[in-house]
């Protein structure tokens, strides 16, 4: 049984001003009707091999995460005190499952086009982390990305789907990227994970032991709340802050990678969105939230967002422009890298 561990957090400035700090892009309805952290739960409910998710979350997502989980009852969820990076959140996870528990560990941000293929890799990934692997999940690269980190496939592994990675690789400039591209052996980290809960905490003691021992006593002495656990927030408060790649992954010498081809985008800014939407003939988009509308006349590559004024672009072409109620954004699709840096986006 595959235990689908889901990480829910961040501020949302990089899709401001739809995305804001008390309601991040994981709860919004950016591509169709349900909202990335639905539709990631979604891509495990109700499948055979899956089962029922853990939600790590912070206290100010709480209600989102409450009023958006497709099976309450059967969720459970950690509520973090303060946000400490991904090495944390996942062994908080791990501690409080059984130590062979495969955890399939899945930001709550993400799109995948092909939920089947995702299934399929999950479970690859999950036959590989019951043999004590920590499996990364290899995103087929389709661009030379400088936004995302490499991995580079090395031996196949006997008797299973994936390989071993032979070194991860930090986010390159725009050179190295095409080089990774021409090479054909390098694929994205998408950080989408499996591992047995044990190992992995194993793993963390090893490379990390001042971080796990304070995951360890927030965990001891923190409480039950119905289907919510608190850590203890003064034992949490000491935890360094540093993500599961840094803390484990790049350390480990048990790192694979399984390939996943399943239309998957990070939604890591407005173009990504454009993207990963449905568009015309002339690569034109809209989403509209609430009685937004838009016309678009001879345009080409525009994205329109409107949660009610109605939007008009004649002529224009590689465009953004999102309304959000009295708040205004135009960018080009170079410009959406930048729009986190926004005052207001930093200030909401």
């Amino acid at each position: 049984m595959v235990i689908p561990v889901v990480l829910c957090g961040g501020s949302g400035t990089r899709l401001w001003p739809r995305s804001r700090k008390v309601k991040p892009k994981p709860f919004l309805p950016l591509v169709g009707d349900t909202t990335l952290f639905e539709a990631t739960l979604l891509r495990c409910h109700g499948f055979a091999g899956f089962g029922a998710p853990v939600i790590v979350t912070g206290a100010v997502h709480l209600e989102h995460v409450e009023a958006q989980v497709p099976d309450a009852a059967n969720s459970r969820i950690i509520v973090e005190p303060q946000g400490r990076n991904t090495a944390a959140a996942i062994a908080l996870a791990a501690l409080r499952l059984p130590a062979d528990a495969v955890m399939l560990v899945c930001p709550s941000d993400h799109h995948i086009g092909d939920a089947a293929a995702f299934r399929a890799a999950a479970q690859a990934a999950a036959a590989l982390a019951a043999q004590d692997w920590l499996v990364s999940f290899g995103i087929a690269a389709t661009a030379p990305e400088t936004g995302f980190g490499y991995l580079k496939q090395g031996d196949g592994i006997t008797g299973s789907e994936g390989y071993r990675v032979a070194r991860f690789v930090e986010k390159p400039d725009l050179d190295r990227a095409l080089q990774f591209l021409a090479d054909g052996g390098y694929w994205w980290n998408g950080g989408i994970f499996a591992f047995r809960a044990g190992f992995f905490l194993s793993e963390l003691a090893a490379h990390r032991p001042t971080l796990f021992a304070a995951v360890q006593t927030a965990v001891a002495q923190g409480h039950e709340d119905g289907q919510r656990f608190h850590p203890d927030p003064e034992a949490f408060a000491l935890i360094e802050s540093e993500s599961v790649d840094y803390a484990v992954m790049e350390n480990t010498a048990r790192a694979a990678m399984v390939p996943a081809t399943m239309a998957w985008s990070d939604i890591g800014n407005w173009q990504a969105l454009h993207e990963a939407m449905a568009s015309d003939a002339d690569g034109n988009a809209v989403h509209n939230t609430g009685k937004g509308r838009a016309e678009l006349l001879g345009c080409r590559n525009v994205l329109v967002s409107s949660d009610g004024p109605r939007v008009s672009v004649v002529g224009a072409s590689d465009l953004i422009v999102v309304v959000d109620g009295d708040e205004v954004l135009v960018a080009t699709p170079a410009g959406a890298q930048a729009v986190g840096k926004l005052t207001g986006a930093t200030n909401q």
